[in-house]
């Protein structure tokens, strides 16, 4: 099957499947998929336009409403973190957009690109799993949510309860306070609000949104459980990537010479393979453990931005 905008000819069967296995992994971690997409499309497929910037983004928009219902049926939805992500980076994806067009539409030097954001990714997961803490003779925050999760699982199940849910404690202009599992979780306002909005810029330039930033950065810099920021890191990345390919779309009469504008049909082939994978990833989630959630995933981002830098320097 041929598709126009992207200029390549993909056994339409291929963007389901390679979506669905992608999206099943990185939904574990809050993360829609679309930043392993990316590399997909431009390095197997051969779509290295700007246009694959916002087909990226209509991925998103099919795929991650699976996965955020899952989350929210099953009260793992952290509202204040969706919300701070929303207002905080859909203003820098649409300077990210701008970005794209105009300072990276060579393949080359967007590769480069992706290489450094996905090498940023890699390295806070793989540098929260190594680093020491205070009381690191004591058992890991992590290790300790797991056996809340263990020890209320049994209890429920026992009793015929359902599992605890997400409850907020505070919402205000300094701080998010909430509690799940009878743990405490506090982050600052402000601090995220100015991170959000430079890595809208990045997630907007690359194609993702900005939750795939995100996620890895409330685990690795707030210290909050995986089990908690995905719902809200996925939320984020749907309502952004909206914005993202509208604003393409908008964007593309100005360069007519330029393919910028999503390739529909192509981005809606890999949003259901997408959808598939982000439900199941989503349900999956908490019998995996979240340290196998994040070596898995720093693997893959850190082996696929050392390609990409060694290609761009050599």
């Amino acid at each position: 099957m041929y598709f126009p905008v992207a200029g390549i000819e993909v056994n339409p069967l291929l963007p389901p499947v390679v979506a669905f296995g992608i999206s099943f992994l990185t939904s574990m971690g809050g993360v829609s998929g679309a930043f392993l997409l990316l590399p997909f499309q431009v390095s197997v497929l051969g779509f290295t336009s700007p246009a694959v910037s916002s087909t990226n983004q209509l991925f998103n928009i099919v795929a991650i409403p699976s996965g955020v219902w899952r989350y929210l049926k099953e009260g793992r939805m952290v509202w204040p973190l969706a919300w701070i992500v929303i207002i905080g980076t859909l203003p820098g994806v649409f300077i990210g957009a701008v970005v794209r067009i105009r300072y990276l539409p060579d393949p080359t030097s967007f590769k480069a690109f992706a290489g450094l954001v996905l090498l940023y990714i890699g390295a806070r997961l793989v540098y929260d799993m190594f680093r020491k803490r205070p009381g690191a003779d004591k058992q890991a925050a992590e290790a300790r949510f797991q056996e809340l999760v263990m020890a209320h699982r049994a209890k429920a199940e026992a009793q015929g309860r359902d599992l605890p849910r997400v409850r907020v404690e505070e919402f205000s202009l300094k701080r998010i306070v909430y509690e799940f599992y009878g743990e405490r979780y506090e982050v600052p306002v402000t601090k995220i609000s100015i991170i959000s909005f430079v890595v809208g810029i990045v997630g907007g330039t690359y194609g993702i949104g900005g939750g795939a930033i995100m996620a890895p950065i409330y685990v690795a810099v707030f210290h909050l459980p995986v089990h908690t920021v995905a719902g809200a890191a996925l939320m984020g990345t749907c309502v952004t990537s909206v914005g993202g390919v509208v604003f393409y779309q908008c964007l593309a009469p100005f360069y007519p010479g330029m393919r910028v504008a999503p390739d529909w049909v192509l981005g809606l082939l890999f949003g259901l393979g997408g959808m598939a994978g982000m439900y199941c990833g989503a349900r999956f989630q908490k019998f995996v453990p979240a340290r196998v959630i994040k070596w898995i995933l720093a693997a893959g981002i850190v082996f696929l931005a050392a390609k990409y830098i060694l290609a761009a320097l050599l």
